[in-house]
This record gives structure tokens, sequence and C-alpha cells, in this order.
């Protein structure tokens, strides 16, 4: 098939996680109510924590950012896909389809970045717990945000980039429920080397430099808490890590199964399933995880709920 170089007048198809009609109502019921979920648990927890003063602390700051950032994730994939199933549609135009990607980039370095700013303010707090109030200021917090901010725009921004340089064949089928950078440069009928090179290494880069970083600081926080003399003590620093060492082990073990799944059976469609657990649930859980296992948020959770009733 010849490239088609008039790029705004092209549609993709997004094939979604099964063809089969009668399990698209199935599909449209889960997925809208995991989304309902993902947007109040989210909401909640940065109502609460901007209601309650006593959570106005470093930690509870990067907490409400990485809620609206997986507001803003989620809100990127599936809506369209839910109109998608409702409107009994798989087309997306090619406008429709860079906006996405670019988004989808944009927000899922910045969750990767916000979980390593957590984790460097989890080790701040118990190896240097009695400078932790000069070190994490409010400046540094916000500095750290910004820079995560910045490092997702720009790297969000060449990746759009380098995608509009590449020419599509007609009638280009993507085997997922979003437009997915990886299978977009496969689809592409140019020369790709160039997107490849800059995509894995974008990849290392911005998913293997933070998880290094993360082990780093838990491999301190260990080596600290083990030094700790009490058994109450070790539990109370170790419970002030476990919600931020859940949620990442989460995210991180779900994109190596997306990757493993992938690579192991070369399948889209399982590919797409398996990307379901950190575009779609993972920002589900996270409310839950961060409320559940933490008695100030509970308490401030609570303190919302009574003064809606009043």
């Amino acid at each position: 098939m010849e490239p088609d170089n008039d790029t705004q007048l092209l549609e993709f198809l997004l094939l979604g996680l099964s063809e089969k009609v009668k399990v698209q109502p199935l599909i449209f019921g889960l997925f809208l109510s995991t989304y309902l979920i993902t947007m109040f648990g989210n909401l909640l927890i940065i109502l609460a924590i901007t209601s309650d003063a006593h959570l106005h602390t470093p930690m509870y700051f990067f907490l409400s950012n990485l809620s609206f950032v997986d507001i803003c994730f989620t809100s990127t994939t599936i809506p369209k896909m839910l109109w998608n199933i409702w409107t009994q549609s798989k087309v997306i135009s090619y406008k429709e389809c860079i906006t996405q990607i670019y988004f989808l980039i944009l927000f899922a370095v910045l969750d990767i970045l916000l979980l390593t700013v957590m984790a460097y303010d989890r080790f701040v707090a118990i190896c240097q717990p009695l400078h932790y109030t000069v070190i994490m200021n409010p400046q540094l917090c916000g500095l750290l945000v910004l820079i995560s901010w910045i490092i997702s725009v720009l790297n969000s921004l060449l990746q759009s980039l380098m995608v509009l340089r590449l020419s599509f064949c007609t009638n280009i089928e993507i085997p997922h429920f979003f437009c997915e950078l990886n299978h977009m440069v496969q689809l592409a009928c140019s020369d790709t080397f160039l997107n490849n090179t800059v995509m894995y290494f974008a990849a290392v880069l911005l998913c293997g430099g933070p998880f290094f970083g993360i082990l780093c600081s838990y491999s301190k926080i260990v080596s600290s808490i083990c030094r700790i003399s009490s058994a109450q003590g070790k539990y109370k620093a170790f419970s002030t890590c476990v919600s931020h060492l859940t949620i990442v082990s989460l995210f991180y073990c779900t994109m190596l199964g997306v990757y493993l799944s992938s690579a192991a059976t070369h399948n889209a469609h399982s590919s797409a399933t398996a990307s379901v657990m950190y575009t779609v649930i993972t920002p589900m859980l996270n409310p839950f995880i961060y409320s559940l296992r933490n008695k100030d948020m509970k308490r401030a959770l609570k303190a919302l709920f009574v003064k809606g009733n009043i």
C-alpha cells in the first residue's frame, strides 16, 4: 500500500479489547464503572488533602498531585473508548490519535517521576528525620513537581513530533483501545529507525532511571529501619512507606507484565488486555491503597463527609 501523505484526512481503527459484539456491553459497563470510581476516589483524595490543614505536608502534597495526574491519565483513554463502544464506531482521526499519544505519554511519565519524588520524600523522612522540614521545604517540593512537569512535557512533545514525521498507509487498524506509541510506530510505512531509537532511549532514561532512584532510596530506607532498636519504631517507620511501595510495585510490575506478555506471545490483543492493568486498574486502586492504610487520610475523609452532610 502507498503511504498516505494527506495525514489530515487519515483515520485509524481502534480494534479495542475484543471484536465480539456480545462482549461490548460488558466491556462498556466495566470500564465506565472503573472510570467513575477512579474519578471519584482521586477527587476525594485531593479534596481531603486540601481541606485538612494536618495534611498540608510534602507527602500529601505529592499525593494530591499524583491523584490529579491519575485523573488526567485515565481521562486520556477511557472516554474515547466508551464513546466508540456507545456509537459502535472504531474510528479515531489522525489529530485525535496524535493528541492522545501526547497526553498519554505526558501523564504516564509524570506518574513515574512523581512516584520517584515520593520515594525521595520517604527517604528524607526516615533517614534524616531531624532535617526533614528543612530539606523538604515548600520551595523544593514545588520545584520538584515543576521539574517533573517540564521533563514530561518536553519528552511527550518530542515523541509526538517524531510520530508526525511518519507516513501511514490508509485504513490502519490499531489492535488496542487507544493510540499506543509503539503500535503507531510499527504501523508506519516510512523508516522508523530514528523513532525507535528515541523511544527506547527515553524509556530507559525516564523509566529505568527513576526505578533505579526508587531502588536506591528504599535500600537506604531499609538499612536505616534495620538500625532502629525497638520493634515499634521499626513498624512505625516502615508503615509510612507501605502505601507508596505498594503503588510503585503495582505500577512497575504491571508495566513489566505488559512488556513480557507482548514479547512472549506477539499477540497485540493480549498486550492490550495486559495494558489495562497500568492504564486503568492502577489509577483506580491508588486512592484505596493510600486511604485504607492511612489513619490521617481516613480522618480527613471522615471529616469531609461529615462537613458535606451538615
